[in-house]
C-alpha cells in the first residue's frame, strides 16, 4: 500500500505519516525533512530556501527526482506538499487541513529549531508567506495548486483531532479503498 500525505504546514503531515508507517509496518519518507536538511546544508532558513527555489528550479528538481524514484517501490507512506502529484499510483492520497492558529501552536511546540519564532503571530505570518511562495512555485513549475482537493481521496481537518484519531480515520478509509 502506498499512502501520500499532503497538507498545510503544521497540519500534522509528518507526525501522522510516522504514526501510519509504524502502525502499518511501512517505510516512511518525508519531503519536509529533506527540505529542512537542504536548508541546513546551505545555512539558511526553510523560508529562505523556498524564496531561492522560486528562481532556482534545481532545488525542486532534486526533491522531484527523489519522489519520482519512489514510484517503483511498494508499501510506504510519504509526506510532502506534492506527493499526490508525483506519486500518482498511490492507493490513498490524503490532504490535511488545519486552522492557522493551531498550526502555529504546533510549530512552536515542535523541535524544529530552524523554524522557531518568538510568538504565534510571527509563526502564522511566516507559514502563510512560505505557503504563498510554494503555491506560486508549484503553479509556475507544474501548473497545479496542491490545495485543490480534487487531487486527494481523503481530506481531513486535524484542528481538533489527535494524531491517533487522524491515523484511525486514514486506516479505515485505506481499508475501504483496498
Amino acid at each position: 500500500m502506498i499512502i501520500t500525505i499532503s497538507g498545510k504546514a503544521g497540519s500534522g503531515k509528518s507526525t501522522v505519516a510516522k504514526e501510519l508507517a509504524k502502525r502499518l509496518h511501512l517505510k516512511h519518507y518525508s519531503i519536509g525533512d529533506l527540505m529542512r536538511q537542504m536548508a541546513k546544508e546551505r545555512n539558511i532558513s526553510l523560508l529562505e530556501l523556498g524564496k531561492i527555489a522560486e528562481k532556482d528550479k534545481s532545488i525542486d528538481n532534486e526533491l522531484d527526482d527523489r519522489q519520482m524514484k519512489l514510484r517503483t517501490e511498494d508499501d510506504f507512506v510519504i509526506d510532502g506538499r506534492l506527493t499526490a502529484y508525483f506519486i500518482p499510483n498511490a492507493d490513498v492520497k490524503i490532504f490535511l487541513e488545519c486552522e492557522d492558529r493551531v498550526r502555529a501552536e504546533r510549530i512552536l511546540k515542535d523541535e524544529r529549531k530552524d523554524e522557531k519564532n518568538r510568538n504565534i503571530h510571527e509563526v502564522i505570518s511566516k507559514i502563510r508567506e512560505r505557503e504563498a511562495s510554494e503555491r506560486k512555485r508549484y503553479r509556475q513549475y507544474y501548473g497545479i495548486d496542491y490545495y485543490d482537493e480534487e487531487m486527494y481521496n481523503i481530506v481531513i481537518d486535524t484542528t481538533s483531532l489527535s494524531v491517533k484519531e487522524v491515523a484511525d480515520r486514514i486506516i479505515k478509509q485505506a481499508i475501504k479503498r483496498k
